[in-house]
């Protein structure tokens, strides 16, 4: 199966058990992504709290326009180092997301390895490339840098990392 794989990176001035459970956090996740995907929880899975394996969560948010679900299950889970989302139903053919977590100097060296492919075939692969990559890349920044505002803010005046 050919699809597109992402990995982004930043490091965040906190512990790692924080941010591992940061990014698992379901209701912290909307307030986090970019406002405009209007992004929330919907019936049949976990819609507050921790994420843990085995779980899921279904989102809905807009994305070019056009209001999506997504239901993803968390297929792996190993505290504080990393976990691993699958789609189970929603708008790709394959989407696997990847969070990983590694302490650092500076604190918590947090990396996002995204992999996705759209349906449709050739047609599916050319807006990948010319697409869904640029958004989806720009997608994950953006989260990366809004946790790392928010934890690094609650760290910022107690000493730690």
């Amino acid at each position: 199966m050919s699809f597109v794989a992402i990995t982004q990176e930043i490091v965040i001035h906190a512990p790692i058990e924080v941010c591992f459970d940061a990014a698992r956090d379901v209701g912290l996740h909307p307030q986090t992504v970019w406002p405009r995907t209007r992004e929330r929880t919907l019936p049949g899975g976990r819609r507050q709290g921790l994420m843990e394996k085995n779980e899921i969560v279904v989102f809905e948010a807009v994305h070019f326009g056009i209001r999506q679900k997504l239901t993803s299950l968390v297929e792996e889970l190993d505290r504080p180092c990393f976990f691993v989302d699958r789609m189970q139903k929603g708008a790709f053919r394959h989407m696997m997301h990847r969070h990983e977590f590694e302490r650092c100097a500076e604190g918590t060296l947090v990396r996002d390895i995204l992999e996705f492919a759209s349906p449709f075939g050739p047609a599916g692969r050319i807006f990948d490339a010319l697409v869904l990559r640029r958004y989806m890349q720009g997608f994950i920044d953006y989260r990366q840098r809004q946790l790392k505002t928010l934890l690094e803010k609650s760290y910022a005046s107690d000493g730690q990392c």
